[in-house]
């Protein structure tokens, strides 16, 4: 691989890699990113762009993240585009990384973004055969071993075995804020939202921000007193990773929003908490939804929508019926038109309603955006 610095070319030294599945599968490839090993659980994403907004997701915590777009890194990194502070995927796993970025907002390339974070990666692989791999036996652990980390292979599929596994896992109090911030509104001041944050995006409260709310962002560990300190017309509660039932503390807070009958919305994470909140379960999918073109049917509307997803969890939910909870009636309002699961829901007796895909639409589509205009709607309504 060649690279440069000021114009200068060199040659960047390629060195041995080898991702290795719980179930014993194997793929050897070449370095990419830092080099070293990391473990985590082995996701495959379908977006064809936004590796950018992908990786900064704190959805991805703890997950090794495999491209199913054959090329990646063709307009390599700039400095607008993170979702969060810093890369959260714990390994990626790529075909073909492009040799030289092209785009006219690029800093620097993708690899040395994943070298200065010190994300370990493995290029050069079948993704296609290991997405296949995944579909066929499910999510699971795995671990990325490149240079001197390379051992024995029987050795490092023990220590890949001997990783946690996500079911069980709670990981939303390692993703929060420590303290927290206030995301001003755009123009004038409508309303006042406290934001959850349980692996929030930026661009979410940005979104919020446009339609003139003041968004407070709260850390997970917010209480009750916390949140209505700020006086909130609304109350959200963001995406985030890890499995939903061990999420007790959110679980609570909602319940307690749920009382006062204040205007509430969700998102992927935080439509999991309304469900466990409503008295619904949740349960692991075998592989998950992520990418940026998953089909959703808005069952209010009718309407079809595009849709990005992050999300290996999902709420065990009738979708034929309407369910009587403690908080009045509540239906499935989308549903993923590939396999049926709940994408979201809706209580009929108060403003609360959730989904379990990322409506902030980045790195895209739009054709979700609307759902803010929805929360909007009701802080209107309960407002008059």
């Amino acid at each position: 691989m060649t690279t440069s610095t000021r114009g200068i070319a060199f040659e960047k030294k390629v060195l041995p890699a080898v991702l290795v599945l719980e179930d014993g599968r194997i793929f050897r490839g070449r370095a990419y990113g830092a080099v070293g090993e990391t473990f985590g659980e082995a996701v495959f994403s379908t977006g064809m762009t936004g590796y950018q907004e992908t990786l900064t997701d704190p959805s991805y915590d703890r997950q090794i993240v495999v491209a199913t777009a054959p090329q990646i890194g063709n307009t390599g990194w700039n400095d607008e585009d993170d979702e969060s502070s810093r890369i959260w995927v714990s390994g990626y796993v790529v075909r073909d990384p492009a040799r030289v970025p092209s785009n006219w907002r690029a800093k620097r390339s993708l690899d040395d973004e994943l070298v200065r974070q010190n994300i370990v990666g493995i290029s050069g692989i079948d993704t296609r055969a290991l997405t296949r791999h995944l579909r066929e036996g499910g999510s699971m652990r795995a671990g990325i071993f490149s240079g001197e980390a390379i051992a024995p292979e029987a050795e490092l599929l023990t220590r890949v075995q001997a990783q946690p596994h996500m079911k069980g896992a709670s990981l939303y109090e390692e993703v929060t804020t420590q303290e927290a911030y206030v995301v001003p509104a755009v123009g004038e001041k409508r309303f006042t939202v406290a934001a959850i944050d349980l692996g929030i995006k930026g661009m979410t409260p940005h979104r919020m921000a446009e339609r003139g709310i003041e968004v407070h962002v709260l850390p997970a560990t917010a209480t009750e007193e916390d949140v209505y300190a700020v006086e909130p017309d609304g109350v959200f509660f963001s995406n985030g990773p890890g499995d939903p039932a061990t999420a007790d503390g959110p679980v609570a807070l909602m319940t307690a929003v749920l009382e006062r009958r204040t205007p509430l919305f969700g998102i992927c994470f935080g439509n999991q908490i309304l469900g466990r909140a409503l008295g619904f379960g949740t349960y692991k999918l075998k592989y998950g939804h992520r990418g940026i073109n998953q089909p959703v049917q808005d069952r209010t509307t009718g309407k079809v929508e595009v849709t990005a997803h992050n999300h290996g969890f999902a709420v065990d939910a009738p979708l034929d019926k309407v369910s009587e909870t403690k908080f009045g009636r509540a239906e499935v309002s989308h549903v993923c038109l590939n396999d049926d699961v709940v994408e979201g829901l809706q209580l009929l007796d108060q403003p609360a309603f959730s989904v379990q895909y990322h409506p902030e639409a980045a790195a895209g589509p739009h054709d979700a955006a609307y759902l803010f205009d929805r929360f909007v709607s009701l802080m209107e309504g309960q407002r008059a």
